[in-house]
């Protein structure tokens, strides 16, 4: 797959980075009131809510949580870090319990989670990493939460055992979806493919690694593998060029590729489930007798 300009960890780092401030952190910089003022004139400084000041390249989500009185979490969070979230169609907000005055406007569709399982004394405009996953999950659908959990872990924002910490924090119902977790899942689609491919009751590895191709995302029953491509990390020509060399490779052993859209793993599983049980009904027996006699071969 291919690869961000910037990484989830510099994603993750600009975005913990400290862009709020209250009135005095930034006099104890050196800063005076007339200063704070002047900055907040030129747009230097935003003036977000009482006692609340943000860089002013903080991001939107970021300067809209604190306008409200909380910090940026869950899905919206996620979204700012690289991290796959199905959806996301409203403003997440961390309220610490005993919070007040909070500005919940119409012109923005905002979900509060007061729910913590740590501190959040460390940043003022960003909710500790572990609360906002866990938040995740409370508000997402099974399958897109384990998404969720696979890029958490797959791009190593947190690691198992952080993640066994923070279910036992979590109802009990939630608890299944740990033992389901993979990190080799590289994107959205995958984790929503490898759910599939459960459900259909076939024989599958993930991530396999085949001489003159490369790593390909899945291979079912020994013969059949499935790309999980998608327009994001698959545009452009040279991509494709380099997508039908590893599939004519990969015809040479024996394999049969297909690569369903993202767009359709992700919105229309019916279809996609549909159209890969026929091709295993029709070319399954086929590829068992060339798997078989294959072997026989080599075992000679």
């Amino acid at each position: 797959m291919g690869k961000n300009v910037d990484t989830v960890a510099q994603r993750t780092h600009d975005t913990y980075s400290r862009t709020v401030f209250t009135r005095s952190e930034l006099v104890e910089t050196g800063m005076t009131g007339r200063l704070i003022a002047e900055s907040v004139v030129r747009g230097d400084l935003v003036h977000v809510r009482r006692d609340r000041y943000a860089l002013a390249s903080t991001h939107r989500d970021i300067v809209r949580a604190v306008r409200i009185g909380g910090r940026v979490s869950c899905l919206s969070l996620l979204v700012l870090l690289g991290v796959f979230v199905f959806r996301c169609r409203e403003l997440h907000v961390l309220v610490t319990p005993g919070s007040s005055r909070l500005r919940v406007t119409k012109d923005v569709k905002a979900v509060l989670h007061w729910k913590v399982l740590t501190s959040v004394r460390d940043s003022l405009h960003a909710a500790p990493l572990i609360d906002a996953v866990a938040h995740s999950v409370l508000c997402q659908a099974p399958r897109e939460a384990l998404a969720t959990l696979d890029s958490v872990v797959h791009h190593g924002l947190l690691i198992l055992d952080e993640l066994a910490t923070m279910f036992a924090a979590l109802p009990l119902r939630f608890r299944p979806l740990l033992v389901l977790v993979d990190p080799s899942a590289d994107s959205g689609p995958e984790t929503f493919m490898r759910l599939m491919l459960r459900t259909m009751g076939v024989a599958y590895e993930t991530q396999v690694y085949l001489d003159g191709v490369g790593y390909v995302d899945f291979v079912v029953d020994g013969w059949l593998i499935i790309e999980c491509d998608s327009k994001e990390f698959h545009e452009g020509w040279e991509k494709q060029v380099q997508d039908r060399g590893r599939d004519l490779a990969a015809a040479r052993l024996g394999y049969v590729t297909v690569r369903p859209l993202a767009k359709d793993i992700l919105n229309d599983q019916a279809s996609v489930r549909q159209a890969l049980e026929q091709i295993i009904a029709v070319l399954g027996p086929r590829f068992s007798d060339v798997r078989r006699s294959r072997l026989s071969t080599d075992a000679r």
